[in-house]
Protein backbone atom coordinates (compact mmCIF):
# COMPACT_ATOMS: atom_id res chain seq x y z
CA UNK A 1 0.00 0.00 0.00
CA UNK A 2 0.94 3.55 -1.24
CA UNK A 3 -0.32 5.80 1.21
CA UNK A 4 1.90 9.04 0.31
CA UNK A 5 0.19 9.44 -3.12
CA UNK A 6 -3.30 7.95 -1.33
CA UNK A 7 -4.65 12.05 -1.87
CA UNK A 8 -2.16 13.20 -5.24
CA UNK A 9 -4.41 13.65 -8.18
CA UNK A 10 -1.45 16.04 -9.78
CA UNK A 11 -1.94 16.36 -13.27
CA UNK A 12 -5.35 15.55 -14.05
CA UNK A 13 -7.76 18.03 -15.54
CA UNK A 14 -10.62 19.40 -14.07
CA UNK A 15 -13.85 21.51 -14.77
CA UNK A 16 -15.64 23.58 -11.79
CA UNK A 17 -18.52 25.75 -12.54
CA UNK A 18 -19.14 28.59 -10.39
CA UNK A 19 -15.29 28.72 -9.80
CA UNK A 20 -15.37 32.76 -9.80
CA UNK A 21 -16.26 32.97 -6.25
CA UNK A 22 -17.21 31.13 -3.07
CA UNK A 23 -16.94 27.49 -2.22
CA UNK A 24 -16.35 27.24 -5.98
CA UNK A 25 -13.31 29.27 -6.12
CA UNK A 26 -12.39 27.17 -2.87
CA UNK A 27 -12.50 24.25 -4.88
CA UNK A 28 -10.19 25.61 -7.79
CA UNK A 29 -7.66 26.39 -5.30
CA UNK A 30 -7.54 22.99 -3.71
CA UNK A 31 -7.51 21.49 -7.27
CA UNK A 32 -4.62 23.65 -8.48
CA UNK A 33 -2.62 23.65 -5.11
CA UNK A 34 -2.57 20.03 -5.53
CA UNK A 35 -1.45 19.91 -9.09
CA UNK A 36 -4.63 20.44 -11.77
CA UNK A 37 -5.08 21.87 -14.78
CA UNK A 38 -9.00 23.74 -13.96
CA UNK A 39 -11.31 25.10 -15.92
CA UNK A 40 -13.45 27.47 -14.29
CA UNK A 41 -16.78 28.70 -15.93
CA UNK A 42 -19.31 31.50 -14.82
CA UNK A 43 -21.81 34.17 -16.42
CA UNK A 44 -19.56 36.15 -15.10
CA UNK A 45 -15.92 35.92 -16.45
CA UNK A 46 -14.65 38.88 -15.18
CA UNK A 47 -14.66 37.18 -12.08
CA UNK A 48 -13.37 33.35 -13.47
CA UNK A 49 -10.47 35.90 -14.73
CA UNK A 50 -9.60 37.62 -11.39
CA UNK A 51 -9.37 33.76 -9.70
CA UNK A 52 -7.36 32.64 -12.60
CA UNK A 53 -4.96 35.33 -12.50
CA UNK A 54 -4.62 35.11 -8.88
CA UNK A 55 -4.31 30.84 -8.66
CA UNK A 56 -1.99 31.36 -11.56
CA UNK A 57 0.71 32.69 -9.62
CA UNK A 58 0.42 30.69 -6.83
CA UNK A 59 0.29 26.96 -8.80
CA UNK A 60 1.84 24.52 -9.17
CA UNK A 61 -1.28 24.15 -11.56
CA UNK A 62 -2.68 26.30 -13.75
CA UNK A 63 -6.47 27.80 -14.13
CA UNK A 64 -7.88 28.27 -17.29
CA UNK A 65 -11.04 30.93 -17.28
CA UNK A 66 -14.54 30.39 -19.43
CA UNK A 67 -17.58 32.47 -19.80
CA UNK A 68 -21.00 30.04 -19.81
CA UNK A 69 -24.28 31.08 -19.04
CA UNK A 70 -25.29 27.52 -17.47
CA UNK A 71 -29.74 28.87 -17.33
CA UNK A 72 -29.82 27.89 -20.69
CA UNK A 73 -29.65 25.15 -22.90
CA UNK A 74 -27.42 27.36 -24.92
CA UNK A 75 -24.79 27.91 -22.04
CA UNK A 76 -24.28 24.36 -21.25
CA UNK A 77 -23.78 23.24 -25.09
CA UNK A 78 -21.14 26.34 -25.24
CA UNK A 79 -19.60 24.85 -22.40
CA UNK A 80 -19.56 21.30 -23.24
CA UNK A 81 -18.00 22.33 -26.68
CA UNK A 82 -15.39 24.61 -25.02
CA UNK A 83 -13.76 21.97 -22.93
CA UNK A 84 -14.01 19.43 -25.90
CA UNK A 85 -12.47 21.89 -27.97
CA UNK A 86 -9.43 22.71 -25.34
CA UNK A 87 -9.15 18.79 -24.02
CA UNK A 88 -9.47 15.22 -25.25
CA UNK A 89 -10.64 13.95 -21.96
CA UNK A 90 -11.74 15.10 -18.21
CA UNK A 91 -10.96 13.57 -15.13
CA UNK A 92 -13.07 15.56 -12.57
CA UNK A 93 -16.24 17.41 -13.01
CA UNK A 94 -17.36 19.65 -10.10
CA UNK A 95 -21.17 20.79 -10.08
CA UNK A 96 -21.13 24.22 -8.22
CA UNK A 97 -23.09 26.78 -9.80
CA UNK A 98 -26.03 27.98 -8.10
CA UNK A 99 -28.02 30.36 -6.74
CA UNK A 100 -30.95 31.32 -4.41
CA UNK A 101 -33.98 33.52 -3.73
CA UNK A 102 -35.73 34.26 -0.08
CA UNK A 103 -39.21 35.31 0.43
CA UNK A 104 -41.82 33.98 2.51
CA UNK A 105 -43.88 31.36 1.57
CA UNK A 106 -46.86 33.43 0.41
CA UNK A 107 -45.00 35.67 -1.44
CA UNK A 108 -42.64 33.55 -3.02
CA UNK A 109 -42.97 33.90 -6.90
CA UNK A 110 -43.08 31.15 -9.58
CA UNK A 111 -40.40 32.45 -11.42
CA UNK A 112 -38.29 31.95 -8.68
CA UNK A 113 -38.76 27.97 -8.29
CA UNK A 114 -38.08 27.67 -11.78
CA UNK A 115 -35.22 29.60 -11.99
CA UNK A 116 -33.79 28.08 -8.81
CA UNK A 117 -34.59 25.01 -10.17
CA UNK A 118 -33.27 25.66 -13.92
CA UNK A 119 -29.13 26.48 -12.57
CA UNK A 120 -28.87 24.28 -9.74
CA UNK A 121 -30.68 21.39 -10.93
CA UNK A 122 -31.53 21.24 -14.47
CA UNK A 123 -27.88 22.67 -15.44
CA UNK A 124 -25.87 20.20 -13.44
CA UNK A 125 -27.83 17.18 -15.50
CA UNK A 126 -27.21 18.41 -18.61
CA UNK A 127 -23.72 19.93 -18.30
CA UNK A 128 -23.20 16.14 -16.89
CA UNK A 129 -24.78 14.79 -19.71
CA UNK A 130 -22.71 16.66 -22.28
CA UNK A 131 -19.67 15.43 -20.62
CA UNK A 132 -20.09 12.31 -20.37
CA UNK A 133 -17.92 11.01 -23.20
CA UNK A 134 -14.48 12.86 -22.08
CA UNK A 135 -15.52 11.94 -18.22
CA UNK A 136 -15.42 8.56 -20.05
CA UNK A 137 -12.26 8.71 -21.52
CA UNK A 138 -10.56 9.63 -18.58
CA UNK A 139 -12.16 6.78 -16.45
CA UNK A 140 -10.52 3.58 -15.38
CA UNK A 141 -11.13 1.21 -13.30
CA UNK A 142 -8.63 1.66 -10.73
CA UNK A 143 -9.03 5.26 -11.78
CA UNK A 144 -12.37 6.60 -11.97
CA UNK A 145 -13.98 9.86 -13.33
CA UNK A 146 -15.17 11.65 -10.69
CA UNK A 147 -18.47 14.02 -10.56
CA UNK A 148 -18.53 15.76 -7.31
CA UNK A 149 -21.94 17.74 -7.13
CA UNK A 150 -22.40 20.49 -4.59
CA UNK A 151 -25.56 19.90 -2.41
CA UNK A 152 -26.44 21.70 0.78
CA UNK A 153 -27.50 20.95 4.54
CA UNK A 154 -30.93 22.37 3.66
CA UNK A 155 -31.18 19.77 1.02
CA UNK A 156 -31.07 17.14 4.12
CA UNK A 157 -32.63 19.21 6.79
CA UNK A 158 -36.23 20.37 6.43
CA UNK A 159 -35.40 23.86 7.41
CA UNK A 160 -36.45 26.61 4.92
CA UNK A 161 -34.73 29.71 5.90
CA UNK A 162 -37.88 31.13 3.64
CA UNK A 163 -35.51 29.84 0.57
CA UNK A 164 -37.73 27.00 -0.43
CA UNK A 165 -36.71 26.58 -3.61
CA UNK A 166 -32.96 26.51 -2.79
CA UNK A 167 -33.32 23.84 -0.31
CA UNK A 168 -35.91 21.79 -2.79
CA UNK A 169 -33.85 22.11 -5.59
CA UNK A 170 -30.22 20.56 -3.27
CA UNK A 171 -32.57 17.88 -2.07
CA UNK A 172 -32.83 16.96 -5.89
CA UNK A 173 -29.06 16.91 -6.41
CA UNK A 174 -28.57 15.06 -3.44
CA UNK A 175 -31.00 12.10 -5.67
CA UNK A 176 -29.62 12.76 -8.91
CA UNK A 177 -26.32 12.43 -7.04
CA UNK A 178 -27.89 8.97 -5.91
CA UNK A 179 -29.07 7.99 -9.52
CA UNK A 180 -26.05 8.64 -11.42
CA UNK A 181 -23.70 6.92 -9.49
CA UNK A 182 -25.70 3.51 -9.43
CA UNK A 183 -26.11 4.48 -13.45
CA UNK A 184 -22.31 5.43 -14.33
CA UNK A 185 -20.22 3.13 -11.91
CA UNK A 186 -20.38 0.15 -14.77
CA UNK A 187 -18.72 3.01 -16.32
CA UNK A 188 -16.02 3.50 -13.78
CA UNK A 189 -17.69 6.85 -12.74
CA UNK A 190 -17.62 7.64 -9.34
CA UNK A 191 -20.94 10.81 -8.41
CA UNK A 192 -20.81 12.05 -4.96
CA UNK A 193 -21.88 14.88 -3.23
CA UNK A 194 -20.64 17.52 -1.37
CA UNK A 195 -23.49 18.70 1.26
CA UNK A 196 -21.95 22.19 3.01
CA UNK A 197 -23.57 23.96 6.00
CA UNK A 198 -22.31 27.57 6.47
CA UNK A 199 -19.12 28.62 4.38
CA UNK A 200 -18.71 32.39 3.35
CA UNK A 201 -19.61 32.60 0.07
CA UNK A 202 -22.01 35.62 -2.09
CA UNK A 203 -25.08 33.35 -1.08
CA UNK A 204 -24.26 33.91 2.78
CA UNK A 205 -22.79 37.07 2.69
CA UNK A 206 -25.70 38.91 4.29
CA UNK A 207 -24.94 36.73 6.97
CA UNK A 208 -20.99 36.53 7.20
CA UNK A 209 -20.24 39.81 6.28
CA UNK A 210 -22.39 40.64 9.83
CA UNK A 211 -20.45 40.06 12.95
CA UNK A 212 -23.20 39.83 14.85
CA UNK A 213 -25.86 37.59 12.50
CA UNK A 214 -22.54 35.84 11.70
CA UNK A 215 -21.64 34.71 15.70
CA UNK A 216 -25.61 34.25 16.12
CA UNK A 217 -25.52 31.46 13.74
CA UNK A 218 -22.37 29.71 14.76
CA UNK A 219 -23.56 29.39 18.19
CA UNK A 220 -26.58 27.06 15.81
CA UNK A 221 -23.32 24.89 14.68
CA UNK A 222 -22.10 22.48 16.93
CA UNK A 223 -18.78 22.87 15.80
CA UNK A 224 -19.30 26.42 16.94
CA UNK A 225 -18.35 28.31 13.39
CA UNK A 226 -18.11 28.38 9.84
CA UNK A 227 -16.77 26.21 6.90
CA UNK A 228 -13.00 27.22 5.67
CA UNK A 229 -11.22 26.55 2.56
CA UNK A 230 -9.40 23.99 4.05
CA UNK A 231 -12.42 22.05 5.02
CA UNK A 232 -13.50 22.10 1.17
CA UNK A 233 -10.08 20.69 0.34
CA UNK A 234 -9.73 17.99 2.25
CA UNK A 235 -13.21 16.53 1.33
CA UNK A 236 -12.81 17.62 -2.45
CA UNK A 237 -8.98 15.96 -2.55
CA UNK A 238 -10.50 12.66 -1.07
CA UNK A 239 -12.90 12.17 -3.09
CA UNK A 240 -11.33 13.09 -6.01
CA UNK A 241 -7.93 10.59 -5.53
CA UNK A 242 -7.26 7.05 -4.97
CA UNK A 243 -8.76 7.61 -1.34
CA UNK A 244 -12.30 8.01 -2.55
CA UNK A 245 -12.50 5.43 -5.66
CA UNK A 246 -14.77 3.38 -3.81
CA UNK A 247 -16.82 6.14 -2.65
CA UNK A 248 -19.97 6.62 -5.09
CA UNK A 249 -23.11 7.85 -3.62
CA UNK A 250 -22.27 9.56 -1.31
CA UNK A 251 -23.50 12.61 0.20
CA UNK A 252 -20.85 13.83 2.45
CA UNK A 253 -22.04 16.38 5.44
CA UNK A 254 -19.75 19.34 5.74
CA UNK A 255 -21.67 21.05 8.12
CA UNK A 256 -20.17 21.03 11.51
CA UNK A 257 -22.76 18.88 12.50
CA UNK A 258 -25.84 20.41 11.27
CA UNK A 259 -27.36 17.83 9.78
CA UNK A 260 -27.34 15.76 12.93
CA UNK A 261 -29.07 18.01 15.33
CA UNK A 262 -32.73 16.74 16.24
Amino acid sequence: MEISNLFSIEGKVALVTGGGSGIGTMATEALVRAGCKVYIASRRLESCEAVAEELNAVGPGQVVALQADLKTEEGTVHLAKAMAAHEDKLDILVNNSGMTWGAPFEEFPRSKWEEVFTLNVTAVADLTRRLLPMLRKSATASDPARIINLGSVVGTRPVSNSAYSYGASKAAVHHLTRMLSNELGGDNITVNAIAPGPFPSRMMAHITGDEARRKAMEEGVPLRRCGTPEDIAGVLLMLASRAGSYITGGIIPLDGGLSALP
